[in-house]
């Protein structure tokens, strides 16, 4: 009704996989998928990426452990973005929202928040969600296969603060369907523990 257009569900083959045989080929396709989708300018999307938390009303997490380093991730959210160019964004990339069949990624799923901004966003968050999940190094893992499969990107740290932030206040959740998808002992506490150990080693290098 409204003049508006019918919208087409359909079921794609595969499942989730969060604990791979081989976690270098896994993180590699994701990086190259998430390349992939970068690919389209989009010019013509009406929608535009915004941060989903206020960086003015950010405050450092009363589970802390070393304030300062929040205090400064805070203070970097709060200046400008950085210029960077725009192109089609998922905005909500992470292991959950790919499936996988035969070892290859059979799609991408939760469309729902696409739309223009920095490739950086979406590398950004799946990062923090892969600290939070299996800790830093395969979140620097992420990285890496991702400036491989993009050659020429340039990502800025800016943005992985600004995720980190926006999926650690005011204090990291556990989200359910990690377990349902096999990864469990992932615990509210250890994922504070991440969240801060994967901090520190962001602003090593800012």
């Amino acid at each position: 009704g409204f003049g508006a257009p019918a919208l087409l569900m359909s079921r794609l083959s595969g499942e989730v996989v969060l604990m791979p045989s081989d976690p270098t080929a896994w993180i590699e396709r994701l990086a190259l998928a998430l390349a992939a989708i970068h690919q389209h300018p989009a010019a013509g999307l009406a929608w535009t990426y915004f941060p989903w938390f206020d960086p003015a009303t950010a405050v450092v997490p009363a589970w802390s452990t070393d304030t300062v380093i929040w205090q400064r991730a805070i203070e970097i959210a709060r200046r400008p973005a950085p210029a960077t160019p725009t192109v089609f964004i998922h905005r909500d990339f992470h292991p959950v929202n790919v499936l996988w069949q035969d070892g290859a990624i059979s799609g991408i799923v939760d469309w729902v928040n696409a739309c223009r901004g920095p490739a950086s966003v979406d590398v950004a968050l799946c990062r923090a969600n892969l600290a939070f999940m299996y800790g830093p190094v395969i979140a620097d893992a992420l990285l890496v296969a991702y400036l491989q499969a993009a050659p020429g990107f340039r990502h800025d740290p800016y943005w992985d603060v600004m995720s980190l932030l926006d999926l650690s206040l005011p204090q990291p959740t556990p989200y359910r369907p990690w377990v349902e998808f096999g990864l469990s002992g992932i615990t509210g506490a250890l994922m504070e523990a991440r969240a801060e150990a994967y901090l520190a080693r962001l602003l090593a290098r800012y």
